[in-house]
C-alpha cells in the first residue's frame, strides 16, 4: 500500500515538473539575458547566459528524456554543431552583435519614432515579438510549401530524432532568410536596437526548448507560445501534420491563418525526418540545396 502511495506520488510529481520546466526555464533564460545587457560586455555574457542554459538542457535529457529512442546517437553531431556555428555566426554578426554592442546598426536606419518606449518591458518585448512573428511565419511556411526554399530547410527537417544539439541545424541560407525576414519588420517600423537583440535572444531560448528531449508540457501555453507540444508535430514525416505550427516564437499567427494543430492524443510521431536522402557529412549538406535535383515540399493529402 505504501509503496502504491510513493509510487502515485511520484507520478503526479513528475507531470508537476514537467509543466514547470518550460516557463521556469524560459524565465531563468530571460533574467539572465536581461542582466547581461546592463553589463559593459554585453555580448559575453549574453553568450554565457545561452549557454548555460543549453547545458543545463543536455542534462535534463539524460534525466527526464520525452523520448529514450532518441538518446540514441544518428551520427550527425558534427553536422549538427556546424550548421549550429554558421547559423548563429552569421545572425550574431549581421544583428545581435552590432545591437548588443551599441554600435551602428541597421536597426538605426529606420525613420520611425513611434515606439512605445515609455511602455515596461515586457510588453515592448511582446511587441518586437509579434511584430518578427508576421516574418518569422511568413518564411518558415514558404519553406514548406516552395520548393526553392523547402531545398534548404529540408536540411533542419532530415533530422531523425530531437535534441538540443541539432537546435541549430539550420543551412545558413534559411537562417539568414528567416532572421532578415522576422527582424527587417520590426527594424522597419523603428524597433530600438535593445529589442532586436531582445528578438533574437529569446528566439534561441525557444528554440533549444522545442527541440529538447525533456518531457516538458506546455498546457495552456501551447495556445500562446512555441512549445515542445506543438513543435514536435511540425517534425511529422505525415504532411498533414508536419504542416502545422509554423510559429517561431508566438503562435498566434498559426491560431488565424488555421495552421495551429495540437490534436487529442498525447504523443507525436517518433520516428520523423524526410522521405528524401540526405548525405551525412556537413560540406555535402551545406552544397546538398544547390546540387540536388527538384525537391517537392511534403503536401497534404
Amino acid at each position: 500500500m505504501l509503496w502504491s502511495l510513493h509510487e502515485a506520488w511520484g507520478a503526479r510529481m513528475r507531470i508537476w515538473i514537467s509543466y514547470l520546466l518550460w516557463p521556469g526555464l524560459m524565465l531563468a533564460a530571460c533574467t539572465g539575458n536581461y542582466y547581461a545587457m546592463q553589463t559593459d560586455v554585453p555580448m559575453l555574457w549574453l553568450n554565457v547566459n545561452y549557454f548555460s542554459l543549453a547545458f543545463v538542457i543536455l542534462a535534463l535529457e539524460r534525466v527526464i528524456p520525452h523520448e529514450r529512442a532518441w538518446l540514441a546517437n544518428d551520427g550527425q553531431i558534427v553536422p549538427d554543431l556546424g550548421h549550429t556555428l554558421l547559423s548563429k555566426a552569421s545572425v550574431q554578426a549581421l544583428i545581435i552583435a552590432p545591437a548588443a554592442m551599441g554600435a551602428a546598426s541597421v536597426s538605426d536606419l529606420s525613420p520611425a519614432t513611434w515606439w512605445p518606449d515609455q511602455w515596461p518591458l515586457v510588453f515592448q518585448i511582446l511587441l518586437a515579438l509579434s511584430i518578427a512573428e508576421i516574418g518569422f511565419y511568413a518564411v518558415h511556411r514558404l519553406g514548406h510549401e516552395w520548393p526553392l526554399l523547402w531545398r534548404f530547410h529540408a536540411v533542419h527537417h532530415s533530422v531523425t530524432r530531437l535534441w538540443l544539439v541539432n537546435t541549430g541545424r539550420f543551412h545558413f541560407i534559411d537562417t539568414l532568410v528567416k532572421v532578415v525576414a522576422g527582424v527587417a519588420i520590426a527594424i522597419l517600423i523603428g524597433a530600438p536596437k535593445d529589442m532586436i537583440v531582445w528578438v533574437s535572444a529569446i528566439t534561441g531560448f525557444i528554440g533549444f526548448l522545442t527541440h529538447a528531449n525533456v518531457e516538458m508540457r506546455g498546457g495552456w501555453l501551447n495556445y500562446v507560445f512555441n512549445t515542445p507540444d506543438l513543435h514536435r508535430w511540425h517534425h511529422s514525416m505525415i504532411p498533414a501534420e508536419g504542416n502545422r505550427n509554423y510559429g517561431e516564437n508566438l503562435m498566434f499567427m498559426d491560431q488565424l491563418l488555421g495552421t495551429f494543430f495540437l490534436p487529442a492524443r498525447r504523443r507525436p510521431p517518433v520516428d520523423i525526418g524526410i522521405r528524401d536522402p540526405m548525405p551525412p557529412t556537413l560540406l555535402q549538406q551545406i552544397l546538398w540545396p544547390f546540387r540536388t535535383r527538384q525537391l517537392t515540399p511534403p503536401q497534404d493529402a
